[in-house]
């Protein structure tokens, strides 16, 4: 028989697994806010990005329970779509500062590409490769890649059109024009893969046959082992809860955003840290709570989850970020323009050719995994001497 004491010790270690995050990402933006009015820019910029990837990580947590009740593919486009929401809210501040330091541009760019390349290679390489170490070789729906891969090579080939009119020495006018007509041509083929992938062809995104054996396997194994459930608040609530607590916790990153955007900038250029980088430290802080938890998936055999993720992710990251950014930018007063540098369209396609190659026949292994890291350290390398 248990004790009352270590039933309450019990209760406490439930209960700081559950909120740590919730808790950590409040005092840390609270201490943000601290360190910006007294001066301290670093520490303010330490503490926002704490504070907006520990709530990043319940937004996630909330979108994940939210996901399962609607399964695949719904459940992927769900987690996808609230963490490019943090992404975009994050640039559009950190946008903002152009009106005092024009090069900010520059590093959201940086930044709208640098979030593909991290969830490609280093949520996708990271997840692969710790399956892989676990299970060896693990399943996944190929038709997922093939077509996500497409979509991700045609809008990578669309956003190189704005660049090469840019190296041709076309006018400043007329990249905008051009960049404006590719951001509504980008959201017009979002429309078109939104219903591909929700209506007309769920089965693309879905699980394979040999995966959902290997998870009815688990799930019967865990029914036999006697576990005690949790009080998880969330788990609670019904859909339209979750949905307006997500809504709640980004309106608290955006205010974490707000410090970071402020004083990152400030450090950044005190530094003389580059736009490529810059952009890969916001890429990273946006993108931590789909890496946490497409590692989950792949521990838990579920590797079509993690396709989905990268692949989702990366494809909403282009198509949405890019044409709302462009709408909020210029709303505000803002020229936003889509020539990205040979640096970054290289990247970016170079990235779908291997994930491509490393997915393509619906098996992944460790080895695989180990390429998308190597690719983005090489990536990361070239962004900090470039």
């Amino acid at each position: 028989m248990e004790t009352d004491i270590q039933k309450a010790d019990r209760k406490l270690k439930y209960f700081v697994e559950d909120y740590w995050d919730i808790f950590l990402g409040v005092f840390s933006i609270l201490i943000a806010f601290y360190f910006h009015k007294s001066g301290q820019g670093a520490m303010a910029t330490l503490f926002a990005a704490i504070g907006i990837g520990s709530l990043s990580l319940t937004v996630s947590e909330v979108a994940e329970i939210l996901s399962e009740r609607l399964q695949e593919p719904y459940g992927s486009f769900v987690l996808t779509l609230s963490a490019v929401v943090v992404e975009i809210i994050l640039l559009y501040i950190i946008l903002l500062q152009a009106f005092t330091d024009p090069t900010v541009v520059e590093t959201v760019k940086g930044g709208i590409i640098a979030a593909v390349i991290v969830d490609m290679n280093v949520l996708l390489g990271l997840a692969v490769f710790l399956g892989g170490l676990k299970f060896t070789e693990q399943t996944h729906n190929k038709e997922t890649s093939s077509a996500y891969t497409t979509i991700l090579f045609v809008t990578s080939i669309a956003l190189l059109v704005p660049s090469l009119l840019h190296q041709g020495k076309h006018t400043v006018a007329t990249v905008e024009e051009v960049s404006i007509l590719i951001a509504g041509l980008l959201m017009i083929f979002y429309i078109f893969i939104l219903v591909f992938q929700t209506k007309t062809h769920t089965h693309f995104f879905k699980q394979t046959a040999r995966s959902r054996i290997f998870r009815m396997k688990r799930k019967m194994l865990e029914e036999t082992q006697t576990q005690e459930t949790d009080n998880y608040i969330f788990e609670k609530f019904n859909n339209f809860g979750l949905i307006a607590s997500i809504f709640i916790l980004i309106a608290i990153i955006a205010i974490g955003a707000e410090v970071f955007a402020n004083d990152g900038i400030k450090l950044a250029k005190e530094y003389g840290i580059s736009a490529g980088i810059s952009g890969l430290i916001i890429a990273i802080v946006a993108v931590s709570p789909e890496i946490v938890t497409a590692i989950k998936a792949a521990k838990n055999d579920e590797i079509q989850r993690v396709v989905n993720i990268a692949m989702g992710a990366s494809t909403v990251s282009i198509l949405l970020t890019v044409p709302i950014l462009m709408a909020l930018s210029y709303t505000s007063g803002i020229r936003l323009t889509l020539d990205f540098t040979p640096l970054e369209i290289g990247a970016l396609i170079l990235t779908i050719i291997l994930a491509w190659k490393t997915t393509d026949e619906g098996q992944t292994n460790y080895f695989e995994g180990i390429s998308h890291l190597m690719f983005f350290a090489v990536f990361a390398i070239i962004a900090i001497y470039y």
